[in-house]
């Protein structure tokens, strides 16, 4: 979580303690990491793939010493040995985002973007994540919104956690409302109010990634009375909370894609030609994000046939020297420029008419052409 006052189990005594702390805290200004960059100052910050992207340190909830090493993707925290107690707030949140938090935004963002503006619907992000080590920790998403388009101090409308994994004792804020299948998990819903809506979703099977649309999870919020599409989105941000532990917790990859302008610093969001339709029980479109020397790309597989599909594999070829480093809700493998990507456990059954997402990260120089993509 960040500055942004926690929103983790907070008693009368830890809330007063988390006002103090946002109110004092001063962000660093952010600097261009190219090569691996480390960071120890509480408040640091850099950012990745030409600002696209920010990488903060935010040890908002301790004097203990924290470093995180910021890669050309994501970070891992590379030195951490928090004990702090897990009935109250955690003692840091390392993250990376896209968008505005305190006065730092970053480069070419939409946001803040209001929710009913048409644009929000086809905003989509993915994260993957590794957890070595011990501790308690949870791994998750803090997607903020407020009644105004504003870029910097406490948003006040509405905070929605995504816990994609957790260990240990600690609990999302306030208590446990529902549970609801979105984007591919299912989740339990927890709801408190800390002066703005804390909306957490704590899958109930833990992963190391995730893809979805943000509306996803505001619609839901929206339904139940927590938040309002007058508002605005301000920022989407990933990465980790610790309680005791931390070291070795990383943020692989992170990505947010938009149906707006992009970026200048980016080509427009390309897809491939018309979706393969495979050997008739399947379909692939693919989506990427490419800013020049490296790109994302979401593939969606549909189901085309009248049964089940149990088990699918995507293949395809690349034109260039593109070489894939991380994947999401797929096994990606590579062997020279053939790529094949197989299903998870969780997402091999796709009924018929349905489909299911996954991603991958890439670096490349030169031309990046979308491939030609079949399903079987």
């Amino acid at each position: 979580m960040s500055r942004h006052l926690r929103s983790v189990l907070v008693t009368g005594l830890a809330a007063v303690g988390l006002v103090a702390a946002a109110g004092t805290a001063i962000l660093a200004a952010a600097t261009s990491a190219h090569a691996d960059t480390t960071i120890c100052e509480k408040y640091g910050s850099t950012t990745i793939q030409g600002g696209r992207y920010v990488v903060q340190n935010n040890v908002w909830g301790t004097d203990q010493t924290q470093c995180i090493n910021v890669t050309s993707t994501g970070f891992s925290i590379s030195q951490a040995n928090h004990n702090v107690p897990t009935n109250g707030a955690p003692a840091s949140y390392p993250s990376v985002f896209y968008g505005c938090h305190y006065t730092n935004c970053s480069s070419g963002t939409i946001l803040p973007l209001r929710v009913s503006d048409s644009r929000f619907a086809t905003i989509q992000t993915s994260v993957s994540m590794s957890y070595p080590g011990s501790g308690q920790w949870d791994a998750a998403y803090d997607i903020w919104f407020d009644p105004t388009p504003r870029t910097d101090g406490q948003n006040t409308g509405a905070e929605i956690m995504v816990w994609v994994n957790h260990a240990g004792a600690p609990q999302p804020v306030g208590s446990r409302v529902a549970t609801v299948s979105l984007a591919g998990g299912t989740w339990d819903v927890w709801f408190g109010n800390i002066g703005w809506n804390v909306i957490s979703y704590v899958r109930t099977q833990g992963t190391g990634s995730v893809s979805f649309a943000p509306a996803t999870f505001l619609n839901d919020a929206v339904s139940r009375g927590y938040a309002q599409t007058s508002w605005y989105l301000t920022s989407i941000q990933a990465g980790f909370e610790p309680w005791t532990g931390g070291q070795g917790l990383a943020v692989n990859s992170f990505s947010v894609t938009t149906g707006g302008t992009p970026p200048t610093s980016q080509p427009p969001t390309s897809s491939s030609p018309p979706p393969n339709p495979g050997n008739g029980r399947c379909a692939v479109t693919y989506t990427k994000n490419d800013w020049g020397t490296g790109f994302t790309a979401d593939v969606k597989v549909t189901n085309t046939g009248t049964a089940p599909l149990n088990g699918w594999t995507v293949a395809w070829t690349f034109s260039g020297n593109q070489r894939v480093t991380s994947s999401w809700n797929a096994t990606v493998t590579q062997s020279g420029t053939s790529v094949t990507a197989r299903n998870l456990s969780y997402n091999g059954t796709i009924p018929p008419g349905g489909s299911t997402t996954f991603g991958f990260q890439a670096t490349y120089s030169g031309s990046n052409p979308a491939p030609a993509l079949a399903c079987s």
